[in-house]
C-alpha cells in the first residue's frame, strides 16, 4: 500500500485503490478543490441553458431507456430526477458492507466532481456530508446487471439525498425520513439531469474491485509465506526458485514470487540439511508456485491497473463535454471491470486450490520425519485429517464460483439495453471466492506449523522462524486431537490481521534484509 496522502482533492487529483481506502476508512480527508467546483457549476450551467432552449437531450428532458424518445415539458424535468431514484430503486437481497456503500459514495464523488455530469454543487456536497457525518446508506446487493450503470443500488445509495431510503447512523439502521428530522436537514430538491447523473455509473462494480485488489494482495503475500514455511517443513528444494530459471521464462509474476521465496528461505538450516538428498524433483504444488501464484499476481496487476482508469474516468450518460456537445454513449457500461474481476476471480481460486494440495501433500507422511496426518499418535486420534476436508469442500466450492458472470448477458429496458456485463454480479463472486481462499489459507498456515515443528532443532531463515514464533503464540503443537475449529478461527483471525505480513516487514528491518523480487513497484503498491 502506497504511502497515504492527508487530503485529497476530489475531481482533481489522481485516485487509487489505496487513497479510495483511506477515505472510507477515515485516513485522509477529501475535499471537493477550487478547480473542480468552478467545472461542477460550468457542467450545471450548461444543462440548464439546455432546459432553457428546449434542446433535446437524453435523460434531462426525455424519458429514460425505452421511453428515451418521449418528451418531458421543461416544468417536469425535476419531477423525472426525483422519480428515477425511485423507480430504480428495486435492490433485493443482503445489505452490502457498510466499507463498500462508503466507497460507492467517494467513488462516485470523484467521478462527479469533474465537471462533465451536470451535477450540482450541493448535492455533492451533501454526499460529503453523508460520509463526514457516519450516515451511509443501506443498499441491497442484487439487482445490478452492470449496464446503463449500476442503476438499482446506486437508486438505494442516493434515495437519502431526496430523503427517503435507510441509512446507518451511530450503528443502528434507521429510515432518512425520520432522520431527517432528527437532524433538522431537508431533503434535496434534484435539478434537471441530477437523478440519471447519480444512479448512472459502474461505482458498485468498482467499490466491490477496490476490495477485491486489496484482499487479493493480501492472499497473494499469505500464500507466499505460508507455502515457503510449507516447503521447509517437507524439505522441499529451493532450485525451482532460482533466478536463473525464471530468466528463461520471465512473466513479472513469476520472477516475483520467485524472488520472495527466495528470501523468505534465506539462512535456512533446514534447506541446507537435506541439499544432497536423492529426491529429484518435488510435487507440483511445491515447485511450481512461482507459475501458478505467479499467474495470479498477473491477474491482480491486471485489474489494478484497469481499475485505476476506472477510478478516474466520468462512467455516467449522457456526458456534457461542452456547451455545443452532449454525447449519449456506453462509458457507464461495466465489461472492461466485468470481465478483470472474473479473471481475478479464476486467479483467487488458484490460490486456494494449490494451498488445498499443499495441506493434502502434507498429510501424507511422504516426507521424512513428518508423521502421517502431522500426529505421532494415530489411530486413536485423526490428526489433522478432516481439516483438509474443510479446505476440499471450499476450493470445490470456489470452483463453482469461476463460471464468468461477464459470459452473460440478458436483455433489459425493452430491448434498448441489449448487452448488459453482469459485472456486479462478478464483483460480488471474487470477494466471495476471496473469503474462502482466506480460510483455506488459514488451514494451511495451521498444517505448514505443524509440519515445521518436526524440523526441529533445525532452524530456518529468521523470517519464517519469526512467523512460525508469532503462530505458536496463538495456536500451540497439536500432540493429540482438539476441537481444530478453535484453531482455523485463530488462524483466520491472524490472516485478516495482516500481522504476519506487518511482521515480515518489521523482521527485515531489524535485520538488514530485502526481497529479492522483480516488478516490486508494480506488484507491492496499489
Amino acid at each position: 500500500m502506497e504511502q497515504l496522502k492527508t487530503t485529497f482533492l476530489y475531481g482533481e487529483e489522481h485516485l487509487t485503490s489505496s487513497i479510495a481506502l483511506g477515505l472510507a476508512r477515515g485516513q485522509i480527508k477529501g475535499e471537493i478543490s477550487k478547480k473542480a467546483k468552478l467545472k461542477i457549476l460550468e457542467s450545471a450551467q450548461r444543462v440548464a441553458s439546455i432546459v432553457d432552449k428546449g434542446n433535446i437531450v437524453y435523460g434531462i428532458n426525455t424519458g429514460f431507456g425505452p421511453l428515451c424518445n418521449t418528451k418531458i415539458s421543461r416544468e417536469d424535468t425535476k419531477i423525472l430526477q426525483t422519480n428515477i431514484l425511485k423507480s430504480h430503486s428495486v435492490g433485493v437481497g443482503e445489505p452490502i458492507e457498510k466499507e463498500v456503500a462508503i466507497l460507492m459514495l467517494i467513488l462516485k464523488i470523484h467521478a462527479l466532481a469533474k465537471g462533465f455530469s451536470g451535477i450540482a454543487l450541493s448535492t455533492l456536497e451533501r454526499m460529503l456530508w453523508h460520509i463526514e457525518n457516519d450516515i451511509i446508506p443501506i443498499v441491497p446487493s442484487q439487482g445490478s446487471v452492470g449496464a446503463s450503470g449500476d442503476l438499482a443500488p446506486l437508486s438505494h445509495l442516493f434515495l437519502p439525498l431526496i430523503g427517503l431510503g435507510k441509512v446507518e447512523y451511530d450503528g443502528k439502521e434507521c429510515s432518512m425520513k425520520n432522520l431527517s428530522k432528527q437532524l433538522n436537514v431537508a431533503p434535496l430538491t434534484l435539478g434537471p439531469k441530477e437523478g440519471l447523473a447519480l444512479i448512472n455509473g459502474t461505482q458498485f462494480i468498482a467499490a466491490h474491485a477496490v476490495k477485491v485488489v486489496e484482499k487479493l494482495k493480501q492472499a497473494l503475500s499469505h500464500a507466499d509465506i505460508i507455502g515457503a514455511m510449507m516447503i521447509e517443513g517437507l524439505q522441499g528444494s529451493i532450485k525451482p526458485f532460482f533466478a536463473a530459471l525464471h530468466e528463461l521464462r520471465p512473466f513479472k509474476g513469476n520472477q516475483h514470487v520467485a524472488g520472495r521465496i527466495r528470501t523468505l528461505l534465506q539462512g535456512s538450516e533446514i534447506l541446507e540439511d537435506h541439499i544432497d538428498c536423492e529426491r529429484v524433483q518435488d510435487p507440483y504444488s511445491l515447485r511450481c508456485m512461482p507459475q501458478v501464484h505467479g499467474a495470479s499476481r498477473n491477474a491482480w496487476l491486471h485489474l489494478k491497473e484497469l481499475l485505476e482508469i476506472e477510478l478516474n474516468s466520468v462512467t455516467d450518460n449522457p456526458v456534457i463535454i461542452d456547451e455545443e456537445l452532449t454525447i449519449s454513449g456506453g462509458s457507464f457500461h461495466g465489461q472492461p471491470l466485468a470481465m478483470a474481476l472474473d479473471y481475478a476471480t479464476l486467479a483467487a481460486s488458484e490460490l486456494g486450490n494449490i494451498s488445498d494440495r499443499r495441506i493434502y501433500l502434507a498429510l501424507e507422511g511422504n516426507s521424512e520425519g513428518v508423521p502421517k496426518l502431522l500426529m505421532d499418535d494415530t489411530g486413536i486420534n485423526s490428526g489433522y485429517m478432516i481439516l483438509q476436508y474443510t479446505t476440499a469442500a471450499l476450493a470445490s466450492e470456489n470452483k463453482g464460483l469461476c463460471f464468468p458472470a461477464s459470459a452473460d448477458s440478458i436483455p433489459t429496458s425493452l430491448g434498448q439495453e441489449d448487452h448488459v456485463s453482469m459485472g456486479s454480479i462478478s464483483g460480488r463472486k471474487a470477494l466471495q471466492v476471496l473469503n474462502n481462499v482466506e480460510k483455506i489459507l488459514a488451514i494451511e498456515l495451521l498444517t505448514a506449523a505443524q509440519a515445521f515443528e518436526y524440523r526441529k532443532p533445525l532452524k530456518s531463515g529468521v523470517l519464517l522462524d519469526e512467523i512460525h514464533k508469532h503462530v505458536r503464540t496463538k495456536v500451540s503443537f497439536a500432540e493429540k486431537d482438539r476441537v481444530f475449529a478453535d484453531d482455523i478461527a485463530l488462524a483466520i483471525e491472524i490472516l485478516k490481521s495482516g500481522e504476519i505480513t506487518d511482521l515480515i516487514t518489521k523482521t527485515m528491518y531489524a535485520n538488514n534484509l530485502t526481497w529479492e523480487t522483480l516488478h516490486r513497484v508494480e506488484f507491492e503498491t496499489f
